[in-house]
């Protein structure tokens, strides 16, 4: 997929104001400081389309993205909120049940996860509960350029592993790094696919 076009359209503060033309959604979280903005902002060619911060929990409400006129790229606010009060924490994970809930225009979500670390149980929870809601996603490993190849390939069996347990098939999964650009034509390969299946 070439991407002519990435504009962004407005952040939202629950799923009841976002847009109503029922393009194809495409939605990405991930916990707090897994490198979300530098992956949205490698996979669209933009150097800033997303913010990038050293500060985890920036982003706070539904940021939606038209990519080549044609699907939204939505930015989800993080889980594992870093810094945030409680009330601040209970409205995010709200307005993140009600957006995964109710919207219907969410053609895929894509979690992204840490490699370099072990699977986390916060990870593990937020997958589990797309599942419970029924919600077709996959999972995007990002950073890694950060340590060895057998650190990133133990780390990614183990969670594969345990979600082996529960899923009959487990959930695609991508390896993508922002800095060497790795994994952008997969994984933009994989929308531009899923959109073409869901015209039929």
């Amino acid at each position: 997929m070439i991407i002519a076009s990435a504009d962004f359209v407005a952040s939202y503060p629950n799923v009841s104001a976002c847009p109503k033309d029922a393009l194809p959604e495409f939605a990405f979280i991930g916990r707090s400081n897994v490198g979300k903005s530098s992956l949205l902002n490698m996979l669209t060619g933009r150097k800033s389309l997303a913010k990038v911060s050293n500060t985890p929990g920036k982003t706070q409400l539904l940021n939606f993205f038209h990519i080549n006129k044609k699907w939204y790229l939505v930015d989800l606010p993080g889980y594992g909120y870093a810094r945030l009060s409680k009330v601040k924490i209970k409205e995010l994970s709200g307005m993140i049940n009600g957006y995964f809930i109710h919207r219907t225009a969410l053609t895929f979500a894509f979690v992204l996860i840490d490699p370099n670390i072990p699977p986390t149980k916060i990870d593990l929870e937020f997958i589990h509960l797309l599942g419970q809601q029924q919600v077709p996603f996959a999972l995007i490993f990002t950073k890694s350029d950060k340590s060895g190849k057998l650190t990133i390939e133990k780390n990614i069996a183990a969670m594969m592993e345990i979600l082996s347990e529960t899923w009959e098939i487990p959930p695609v999964w991508f390896l993508t790094s922002a800095e060497k650009r790795t994994g952008r034509e997969e994984v933009l390969g994989f929308i531009a696919k899923t959109i073409k299946e869901n015209k039929h």
